[in-house]
C-alpha cells in the first residue's frame, strides 16, 4: 500500500511563490508521479508530471514558464514549485502516483495512488 501526503499549501498574493511537497510511503520505485489540482465546482486538472529519473516532466499550458516539478528519490518526495501565482491557480493540489503507462497521464483515472491534497489559494 502506497500513501502520499501533501504539504506546504497556503494563502499567497498574486505574484507570489510556494513549494508543495508530497512524501510518499511504501513502494514507488518506477512510478511516474503528477499534480492535479482541483478548483471549487471544477473537475480535477493535470498540473504537472514528473518520472522516475527526474528528466522527463511534462505541464499544463496554464503553468509552462511558472511551475517546476521535480523528484529526490532517496527521500520517496516530490515537489512542485510554483512562482508568478495567479488567483486562477486556486485550488486544491493533489499529487499521485502512476505505475502503469498504457494509459494518459493527464487523466486522474490513470493513477493508482492520491495524497488527500492541499490547499492553495491566491488573492489578487
Amino acid at each position: 500500500q502506497v500513501q502520499l501526503v501533501e504539504s506546504g499549501g497556503g494563502a499567497v498574493q498574486a505574484g507570489g511563490s510556494l513549494r508543495l511537497s508530497c512524501a510518499a510511503s511504501g513502494r514507488t520505485s518506477g512510478a511516474d508521479m503528477s499534480w492535479f489540482r482541483q478548483a471549487p465546482r471544477k473537475e480535477r486538472e493535470f498540473v504537472a508530471r514528473i518520472g522516475w529519473s527526474g528528466s522527463n516532466t511534462s505541464f499544463a499550458d496554464s503553468v509552462k514558464g511558472r511551475f517546476t516539478i521535480s523528484r529526490d528519490n532517496a527521500k520517496n518526495t516530490v515537489y512542485l514549485q510554483m512562482n508568478s501565482l495567479k488567483p486562477e491557480d486556486t485550488a486544491v493540489y493533489y499529487c499521485a502516483a502512476r505505475l502503469r503507462y498504457s494509459s494518459d497521464y493527464r487523466v486522474p483515472t490513470s493513477y493508482d495512488y492520491w495524497g488527500q491534497g492541499t490547499q492553495v489559494t491566491v488573492s489578487s
